[in-house]
């Protein structure tokens, strides 16, 4: 069993940074895979980022391509998401995700330990 609680949210400006975490509890979490998703009002959940157990692979939303970056730190039990040069579209809430495997995947289906959600909100 995986819990995972996110934190960092908050309001910022359009072309503002912010960083948001993910701390998991659970003796497993150095080999799950982890993967970012978001939910704005209205709108499925969507993918946004995703990393392998090691960190040595990650995958990203073409929305976010070069503007966020995800990591993890296994010693920690912590996986980031660092978010720059945001914009008005990027508000939503964002969902921590782990998956029973070491590769991550774009599908949401395929993610089984999900946090409670952080609000991100970027004005213009």
């Amino acid at each position: 069993q995986v819990q995972l609680v996110e934190s960092g949210g908050g309001l910022v400006q359009a072309g503002g940074s912010l960083r948001v975490s993910c701390a998991a509890s659970g003796r497993t979490f150095s080999n799950s895979a982890m993967g970012w998703f978001r939910q704005a009002p209205g709108k499925e959940r969507e993918f946004v980022a995703g990393i392998s157990w090691s960190g040595g692979n990650t995958y990203y939303a073409d929305s976010v391509k070069g503007r966020f970056t995800i990591s993890r730190d296994n010693a920690k039990n912590t996986v980031f998401l660092q978010m720059n040069s945001l914009k008005p579209e990027d508000t939503a809430v964002y969902y921590c995700a782990a998956r029973r495997s070491r590769w991550a995947t774009t599908l949401r289906a395929d993610y089984d330990y999900w946090g409670q959600g952080t609000q991100v909100t970027v004005s213009s």
